[in-house]
């Protein structure tokens, strides 16, 4: 994503401009065609009240986006109003009290390294240019997250504009129940995110990545492994696997294993990665690296080098799951054999969370979670690939207990998200506090699937 520029300003339909203007709060180079009656960059939340109250005025639905790093564009919808939250970025640290206030806006990288001059840390999300907006209310899966629970958790407030154009605050004990909705509702929220009151962590003192790259033919051998010692590995350690069709190293098919670790010590930090070295398959590898020192910043950064690059059209779905191994190995070599161009890929993570999360619409987790990821570059090839991701997905449904938000693909496969329980309550809130439906809900539900 290109950082936006300038102060905002409002753009309305068929004007010059305004369809470079819609686009450009997109990640996905892809163009639905689906375009908004008006678009609203907000500079504050008077300016979020304010279109707010063109949408009660005019009878529209309204879509916010803050960063766009939506890989199914749900912000793109017909029709209505689009308001962006995106130069709602502002950084203020409190190091004595351990707490950041942040706008959605926020780009990870930007508050990773304003922490670091206070040795503080906080999960940011993989990709540099991923905003906290959104990021935040599907949950939050960063760097540290295995260890420091999902970022949603580390949100201690919330400043928000209701439907009605109140602006309120919530947290555990003010507005509790749209505290509760704030944490894993996604783009299903019923209301405009304006600052976020985050818990801050010390910072580990080692930050660093073991890579381990194996030829495609041993994926079999790799993901049984993989899946063998996954509930051991130190929580300090991201396990986790991606299937490309260009590894790094080998310029080839293959499966790249990753190891990202943060801990407090060099010395912990190279016994919470032993696991890879003491592998029986490490003789099937093509090479293994040391562990490599880098800080957050930097890693995420590389990945969008690597992985993530802009520019790009992109398909994507996922599934959280529990089955056996050998029963997801079909599925997954479909994967590896039909894979769009590198620079896509599949993301396997070892994820097993905790047995207790805190009470929160997040609500839903398996074992390990598997991810693809399809792109290309030409509209041309859009045809051959856009349909790739739900194929995928759609093959191994069977095996799954459900997806997450984060990389949804909700309008071409409803799935669960949450746990039944927390939907209907969700339902109940959105009611309460939306009740004229003006904020879009997700594209797609579960039972809304045919």
């Amino acid at each position: 994503m290109k950082r936006p520029k300038g102060k905002g300003r409002i753009w309305r339909r068929g004007e010059q401009g305004f369809d470079k203007a819609v686009l450009g709060t997109s990640f996905n180079a892809r163009d639905s065609g689906a375009r908004p009656d008006m678009l609203v960059e907000a500079n504050s939340a008077e300016d979020a009240q304010w279109a707010l109250l063109q949408a009660r005025e005019k009878g529209w639905q309204v879509s916010i986006v803050s960063g766009g790093h939506s890989w199914a564009q749900n912000h793109l919808r017909e029709g209505g109003l689009l308001l962006s939250m995106a130069r709602i970025n502002q950084i203020e640290i409190d190091p004595q009290a351990g707490v950041a206030k942040v706008g959605p806006g926020c780009w990870g990288l930007d508050l990773d390294r304003a922490l670091k001059k206070h040795k503080l840390f906080f999960p940011i999300a993989h990709a540099p240019d991923v905003a906290l907006g959104g990021f935040l209310l599907q949950g939050g899966f960063g760097w540290g997250s295995r260890a420091l629970g999902i970022a949603a958790q580390s949100v201690i407030g919330i400043d928000l504009v209701l439907a009605d154009g109140s602006l309120i605050h919530a947290s555990e004990t003010e507005n509790s129940d749209i505290f509760w909705a704030a944490r894993g509702s996604g783009p299903g929220f019923f209301a405009v995110v304006q600052r976020y009151h985050l818990r801050l962590h010390p910072r580990p003192k080692f930050t660093g990545m073991k890579v381990q790259v194996f030829r495609q033919e041993h994926l079999d051998d790799v993901f049984r492994w993989a899946d063998d010692v996954g509930a051991s590995v130190a929580r300090s350690v991201e396990f986790q696997m991606l299937i490309t069709p260009k590894a790094m190293g080998i310029f080839k098919p293959g499966i790249e294993v990753f190891a990202p670790v943060l801990a407090n010590s060099w010395k912990k930090a190279r016994e919470a990665v032993r696991f890879i070295n003491d592998s029986p398959i490490r003789k099937l590898a093509s090479f293994t690296t040391p562990l490599i020192p880098s800080s957050t910043s930097i890693l995420s950064q590389t990945a969008n080098i690597t992985h993530f690059p802009p520019d790009v059209r992109w398909c994507a779905d996922n599934i959280w799951t529990d089955a056996p191994i050998d029963d997801l190995l079909p599925g997954l070599n479909a994967i590896a054999d039909t894979m769009p161009p590198a620079p896509s890929h599949a993301l396997w993570l070892n994820w097993h969370p905790p047995k207790e999360r805190p009470d929160m619409a997040f609500s839903l987790e398996a074992n390990r979670y598997l991810a693809v990821y399809g792109e290309w570059k030409h509209a041309a090839d859009d045809h051959k690939y856009e349909n790739w991701a739900t194929e995928r997905m759609s093959a191994m449904q069977d095996h799954a207990v459900g997806i997450q938000l984060a990389d949804e693909n909700l309008g071409k496969r409803p799935s669960r998200f949450m746990k039944d329980e927390n939907l209907m309550r969700l339902d109940s809130l959105r009611a309460k506090y939306d009740p004229s439906g003006m904020f879009r809900p997700w594209m797609g539900r579960p039972d809304q699937a045919n």
